[in-house]
């Protein structure tokens, strides 16, 4: 029996794994309660530091296909990208927080961003495609944290307009 509703939890609150991961310093390493075996950890000195930055992609590519983030839109009301080293990139952001930062950077806190939210599979998988030559996603641009960048390669993005599958346009 419940007493005045004090034994009834609401929903579980859910949080992108992204956010996370901005929010942990890069040199942190996780807690293990002293009681637990010892896991195998992907950080492990034995292991080939490029094989190590591969899973740690991969995992982070997953959670990044899994999550809502935010995409600006230009003036035009398209989603807003840049041009770099001949890639065109969608510009996205894991929160308000870290588009208010990519705002600051430009100089432009003081405007309206309107934005999108968009699931990062639907920007992999439908967007990129869309967009004229290669093209990807940059995530958290302009983070003080650092950002991470999805190229238009094998695994990213559809074969079909992958760079290094001969997908170029």
């Amino acid at each position: 029996m419940f007493d005045d509703g004090d034994d009834i939890e609401g929903p579980p609150v859910r949080r992108s794994r992204i956010a996370d991961l901005a929010d942990q310093p890069t040199s942190a390493a996780p807690s293990v309660p002293s009681e637990a075996p010892e896991p195998v950890s992907v950080h492990a000195p034995e292991l080939d530091p490029v094989l190590v930055a591969r899973r740690e992609f991969a995992v982070l590519l997953g959670e990044f296909r899994r999550s809502a983030v935010l995409v600006p839109l230009d003036a035009g009301g398209d989603l807003w990208s840049a041009d770099r080293g001949g890639v065109r990139w969608i510009c996205a952001f894991s929160d308000e927080a870290a588009l208010a930062r990519f705002a600051v950077a430009r100089g432009e806190a003081g405007r309206e961003w309107t934005y999108q939210t968009v699931l990062g599979a639907r920007l992999l998988d439908v967007l990129v495609p869309l967009l004229p030559g290669p093209a990807g996603v940059a995530l958290d641009a302009g983070s003080a944290e650092g950002g991470v960048l999805f190229p238009p390669v094998v695994g990213v993005v559809p074969d079909a307009v992958a760079v290094d599958a001969g997908g170029l346009r």
